[in-house]
């Protein structure tokens, strides 16, 4: 398995400047032939008119599309960001920010905030990813408590968080690629083991995110969020 040290010297051109800012903005917002978060949660919304209903379409959604070979791979070559990160590392990484925000959103909370952003981003680290980052300082807050935390980020704590986010996943793909090199002797099982192994892995940042973003606000109707009341 690739070593840490080794793991965060190909993070670090992606995490520094505006690329983290860049990732966040084309996973959460969208880009042409990606649909944002908004609008996988709205149209799950469209299919249940409940948002716990749509809560768990998201999940299941995305855990489908995570285990679809070539299809991440494809979605880290939609994502185009100015960075090293291989385009399947970058491709699940912005599959599962998506979903996370869309979450979020199906749970009230306002995904133009940057606090909330980065909420998203940090359920990215899975349950054990997120104590391991509180321990280590790189985190002070759990998702939960950074979507309802001050509205304003800053921006080296920005670009050290999705540093983080990304040497997790690299660490994944390499251990996946491990996995692989072993399961490749093995009739059928060797062509599904990597895709199994991504939707496992969306599977739990799925699961850690319906739990982090406890509701903000009521959604009633499958098509718009309730107005606001001084």
């Amino acid at each position: 398995m690739m070593a840490v040290g080794e793991a965060g010297r190909r993070v670090a051109p992606y995490a520094a400047g505006g690329a983290a800012r860049t990732f966040l903005g084309r996973a959460i917002d969208g880009v042409q032939g990606f649909p944002g978060s908004r609008e996988v949660a709205r149209r799950q919304l469209l299919l249940t008119d409940d948002a716990e209903a749509a809560v768990r379409g998201v999940i299941e959604q995305h855990v489908r599309l995570a285990g679809i070979g070539g299809f991440v791979t494809q979605v880290g070559g939609v994502m185009a960001l100015p960075v090293t990160l291989p385009a399947n590392v970058a491709g699940l990484g912005a599959l599962q920010l998506r979903m996370s925000g869309a979450i979020a959103h199906l749970r009230g909370h306002d995904l133009s905030a940057p606090r909330v952003r980065i909420a998203a981003l940090a359920t990215l680290l899975g349950e054990d990813g997120v104590s391991e980052a509180l321990e280590s300082g790189v985190l002070a807050s759990t998702p939960r408590e950074l979507a309802f935390g001050p509205p304003l980020v800053d921006e080296e704590f920005r670009a050290r968080l999705t540093g983080a986010v990304g040497q997790q996943l690299l660490m994944r793909v390499t251990a996946k690629s491990a996995t692989l090199t072993l399961a490749r002797g093995i009739p059928i099982i060797g062509g599904t083991v990597g895709a199994g192994v991504d939707a496992f892995h969306t599977w739990r940042v799925g699961r850690y995110a319906d739990t982090e973003f406890v509701p903000a606000l009521q959604i009633e109707r499958g098509d718009r969020l309730p107005e606001r009341t001084s």
